[in-house]
């Protein structure tokens, strides 16, 4: 069955989110202050790394640069390639000399010297750059090696860099601790921060998520929520938000009150002519009804007319008595509540409908107890009997009208179900309006009708805390009418034609 026409919204429930939750917009700003912070930390420690490397190079350039000038101040110097290193020599340094006779390779270790492998004097005097150069030396590590000219040769002076290589790895396991430091600071600051500042747009939905819960489809609203002082203050940006939400409600409030008072006057112009109308329409019916007296005795053209002016009257009669009803509902919905047995109830008027159409196929299926409901006995039996009636009128002789009584789950159903043409497509979702009208392919009888009984069922149902259902289409127009029990039942349906 489709829901109740009832205005209104089902209640909105948020259900509460986790601070840091997936998708929330406390995660998405903790993970991208993370993020840059890292970002910005990685770089920093890159160019950290990068600036000591150029240092620690520069300072081997220029111990490079000091033993190639100690070689060319004592060229030829026996101390040179002797047993002992000349002042200033590093260990794991390698030194080429070429003169017109022969070369010179020497590699300083600790104590003393060792002969250069031939393959790596080569490979250096190959190179001979004449700019400070990095090169990975055959069965070495790398070198910073420099070749200068002199008069008596040529001077090739290679530093080893390992000591550079291990300064720089220490540094960067240095800098990759600090990273990972920075990160989980970053990452508790940032929570706490953020939990913090989204704590006002919290309470902000919330004041949303109540107000979005009141019934503002009728009657008079009042709009209590408001956003507090503290998240209202427009100097932030959270505050603004509030600030707004807060001008935004007493718009709300402003134009419900003006709705109110304009639905208020309506309604009440409405009962007033309605009751006033009651007399005049009263009056004219009992004449019309007089004149039947001595109808025989007047032309045809004359009785016609005052047969039209009795229907009329009739119809207005009925249209003014719905109208006022559904005045009454709407200023004052309270009903004269009391253990109803529908059971009863809906056989009675499946009765009187089944008098009122002797050309429809009538049928109920009722359970053997009582079916007791907390209703106003008179108001439901005008519902059933709106409902009937509308199958009466709205479907073609022959049409099979079934009706139902159930209980379940605390509640009572009665449906009046027909197998006619259905409702249309373009007047089902507005069924429940008043003055709504049925198409021609629905309508079958002159019977008048109001269009302000299905209006009638929607406002008493609602009145009584209940619902009413509508499932049609074709060979298939079914009204479901639930509301609650008087008291818990245990039923057993059996089928009465």
């Amino acid at each position: 069955m489709s829901p109740t026409p009832e205005p209104g919204r089902a209640p909105v429930s948020l259900r509460p989110l986790a601070e840091l939750g997936p998708g929330t917009l406390g995660r998405q700003l903790v993970v991208r202050v993370v993020l840059l912070v890292a970002v910005v930390a990685i770089l920093l420690g890159a160019a950290s790394t990068l600036a000591a490397r150029h240092q620690l190079i520069a300072a081997v350039d220029a111990n490079l640069q000091a033993a190639v000038e100690r070689g060319q101040r004592h060229p030829g110097d026996e101390r040179g390639f002797g047993k002992r290193p000349m002042p200033g020599t590093e260990v794991g340094q390698v030194t080429v000399s070429v003169d017109e006779e022969m070369v010179h390779a020497v590699l300083w270790v600790e104590g003393g010297n060792s002969q250069l492998a031939q393959e790596v004097t080569q490979q250096l005097l190959e190179a001979s750059p004449t700019e400070p150069t990095t090169m990975r030396l055959t069965g070495l590590d790398d070198y910073r090696v420099l070749a200068a000219d002199s008069p008596d040769g040529t001077q090739i002076v290679a530093l080893p860099l390992n000591r550079v290589e291990h300064t720089l790895r220490q540094l960067l396991w240095l800098v990759l601790a600090l990273l990972g430091a920075a990160i989980t600071a970053a990452v508790l600051a940032a929570r706490t921060v953020v939990v913090r500042s989204l704590k006002p747009l919290n309470r902000l939905a919330s004041t949303a998520t109540e107000v979005s819960n009141l019934s503002l489809d009728r009657g008079e609203v009042v709009l209590p929520q408001r956003v507090g002082a503290a998240d209202a203050d427009p100097a932030h940006e959270v505050g603004r938000v509030g600030f707004a939400f807060n001008h935004m409600l007493d718009n709300v409030e402003a134009a419900l009150a003006t709705r109110q008072a304009s639905e208020t006057r309506v309604r009440q112009f409405v009962a007033d002519a309605s009751h006033e109308l009651r007399n005049p329409l009263a009056s004219i019916r009992g004449y019309a009804e007089l004149t039947r007296r001595g109808r025989d005795q007047l032309p045809e053209d004359i009785r016609f007319a005052l047969g039209r002016i009795e229907a009329e009257s009739t119809r207005m009669s009925h249209l003014v008595e719905d109208m006022l009803l559904l005045a009454r509902l709407d200023d004052d919905p309270t009903l004269d509540l009391a253990p109803t047995n529908a059971v009863e109830m809906v056989l009675n008027a499946v009765s009187d409908a089944q008098v009122a159409g002797p050309n429809h196929q009538w049928s109920v299926a009722l359970p053997d107890q009582p079916v007791m409901v907390q209703a106003d006995a008179l108001k439901l039996h005008q519902v059933v009997a709106n409902l009937l009636a509308n199958a009466r009128t709205h479907t073609p002789p022959g049409t099979r009208v079934h009706c139902a009584v159930t209980s379940r789950d605390g509640q009572a159903h009665i449906t009046v179900l027909d197998d006619g043409p259905g409702i249309d497509d373009s007047i089902r979702e507005t069924a429940f309006e008043r003055f709504a009208r049925a198409d021609a392919s629905r309508t079958h009888t002159a019977e008048s009708s109001t269009g302000l009984g299905l209006a009638i069922v929607a406002a008493v149902m609602a009145a009584h805390g209940g619902s009413v259902g509508l499932d049609s289409r074709p060979g298939h127009t079914c009204f479901t009418l639930s509301l609650p029990l008087a008291q818990q039942d245990s039923t057993v349906s059996v089928q009465h034609d």
